[in-house]
C-alpha cells in the first residue's frame, strides 16, 4: 500500500499546506478544476475541495453522505479517478480520495471517500472519454451540525401548492394537470410529436391529455417506470390490450383492453407481471394517471429519501404531518399509497410480506423534505 501522509482528524479545520501533505509535497502535487471544485493529486493520493453551497450543476457536499462533482474533469482527473477507458474502477489502487470544503479562508476536512458513481461519454468525434460528473461517497458520514456548515439549508423560493388535491375525487382530469404544471417546469416549446399513422381508434381522452402535457413537460412520462411514447404504442400479441405503461427492465406492464370499436371514458387499467394473468389495477385510468405521475414524481426528484423497512407504527407516524391522496392502492404487487405536502411525494409501499413497509419521498426542494426528520425513521438516504 502507498504510504499515506499525516492523518487528520474528521471535521477540523485545516490549511492548504496540511492537504497538500496528505497527498504529496508541493514538488510532487499537481492542481486541477473540476467543476468549481480543487482536486489536488499527488503520489500518495487525490484531495476534492469543494465550496460551501448547494447546487444542481456546481461541485459541492450534496447530502450526509455523498460529495458530488459535477462539470468536464481534465484528462488526469479522470484516470485517477475511473482510468483511461472511462470505467468505473477500471485503473481503481489503494491511494485515498480526501474530502474537504472551503470555509472562509480554512479548509474543513471530512474525511476519505471512495467512487460510487461515475459518467463519462465518448468526445464527439474521438475515442477518448470524458468525465461528465462522479460521486464519492464518504466514508464516515457526516453529522447533522457539520453538514449544516457545508451545505446550508435554504428556504424554498416558492413550492409547488395542493390546489390539485382537492380535485381528486370531483375533476381528476384538472387534478392531474394541476400537479404536473405544478411539478415539472415547463421547457418552453411544445415538442413536435413523430409523424405516425392514426390509430384504428381514438385513444381514451385521460391518455390523449397525459400525451399533450407531456408535450411541454416530456419527464411526466416517467424515469423509473415509463409511459409508452404515443407514437411507439402497440398492442400486445393477441392484439387485444393496448400496453401503454411498462416498467424500467420490462419485468410488468400496465395496458388498456383494445377490443371495442369505441373507448370508454374511464377505462380499467390492467396490471400483468411477466406472463401471468391480467389483475385489474384498483383505480380506472383517470385516478391510475394521478398515482403513476405522484411515483414517478418521487423516483424522479433530484432531492429524495428512502427509509428501511418500517413497521406500521413508524409508517403512521411519519405520514401523519402529510395529507393523503384520496385514491385506492396503486399497483397490485405491493399496494402503495401516497401522502404529500407541497413541493413533497412520500410513497408507502406494502408487499404483504411480513418484511416491513418501504417508503420513499421526492421533493423539487431540499427544504421540502425537512418535515419527514421530526420522526424516529431511521433513513437510508436522506437529501434534506
Amino acid at each position: 500500500m502507498t504510504d499515506q501522509g499525516p492523518a487528520i482528524p474528521t471535521a477540523v479545520l485545516a490549511d492548504e499546506v496540511q492537504m497538500e501533505a496528505l497527498v504529496g509535497s508541493a514538488a510532487t502535487v499537481e492542481r486541477f478544476m473540476f467543476g468549481g471544485a480543487t482536486v489536488v493529486m499527488g503520489p500518495s493520493g487525490t484531495v476534492a475541495i469543494t465550496e460551501v453551497g448547494d447546487a444542481l450543476d456546481r461541485s459541492c457536499v450534496w447530502n450526509a453522505e455523498e460529495v458530488r462533482l459535477v462539470g468536464q474533469a481534465p484528462a488526469p482527473v479522470m484516470d485517477r479517478l475511473v482510468g483511461r477507458r472511462g470505467r468505473v474502477g477500471a485503473d481503481e489502487t489503494s491511494l485515498p480520495i480526501h474530502l474537504a470544503v472551503r470555509v472562509g479562508t480554512r479548509l474543513l476536512y471530512l474525511g476519505t471517500g471512495h467512487l460510487g458513481h461515475a459518467t463519462t461519454v465518448l468526445r464527439p468525434g474521438c475515442t477518448d472519454y470524458v468525465l461528465t460528473d462522479c460521486l464519492l461517497r464518504l466514508r464516515t458520514p457526516l453529522n447533522r451540525s457539520t453538514l449544516d456548515v457545508v451545505r446550508p439549508l435554504h428556504p424554498a423560493p416558492g413550492l409547488p401548492d395542493l390546489r390539485w388535491l382537492r380535485h381528486v375525487n370531483d375533476n381528476r382530469a384538472v387534478a392531474l394537470e394541476q400537479f404536473i404544471t405544478g411539478w415539472y417546469p415547463d421547457t418552453g416549446h411544445a415538442a413536435c410529436p413523430p409523424s405516425m399513422p392514426e390509430p384504428s381508434r381514438p385513444l381514451p381522452e385521460g391518455l390523449e391529455h397525459l400525451y399533450r402535457l407531456a408535450r411541454q413537460r416530456p419527464a411526466v412520462l416517467g424515469s423509473q417506470n415509463h409511459i409508452v411514447p404515443e407514437h411507439e404504442l402497440r398492442t400486445d400479441h393477441l392484439g387485444e390490450l393496448l400496453v401503454f405503461g411498462v416498467e424500467n427492465q420490462g419485468g410488468f406492464s400496465w395496458g388498456l383492453l383494445w377490443t371495442c370499436s369505441e373507448p370508454e371514458p374511464d377505462p380499467t387499467v390492467w396490471f400483468r407481471e411477466f406472463d401471468t394473468a391480467l389483475i385489474a389495477e384498483n383505480e380506472p385510468l383517470s385516478g391510475f394517471l394521478i398515482q403513476f405521475s405522484l411515483f414517478e414524481a418521487a423516483m424522479g426528484a433530484d432531492y429524495t429519501a428512502l427509509a428501511g423497512r418500517l413497521t406500521t407504527r413508524q409508517a403512521e407516524q411519519l405520514t401523519a404531518r402529510l395529507h393523503p391522496v384520496p385514491l385506492r392502492p396503486f399497483w397490485p404487487s405491493a399496494p402503495t399509497r401516497f401522502y404529500v405536502a407541497p413541493g413533497l411525494v412520500v410513497y408507502v409501499s406494502d408487499e404483504g410480506t411480513g418484511d416491513g413497509i418501504e417508503v420513499g419521498a421526492g421533493a423539487v426542494h431540499r427544504s421540502a423534505l425537512q418535515p419527514l426528520l421530526s420522526t424516529d425513521v431511521e433513513w437510508s438516504r436522506f437529501d434534506g
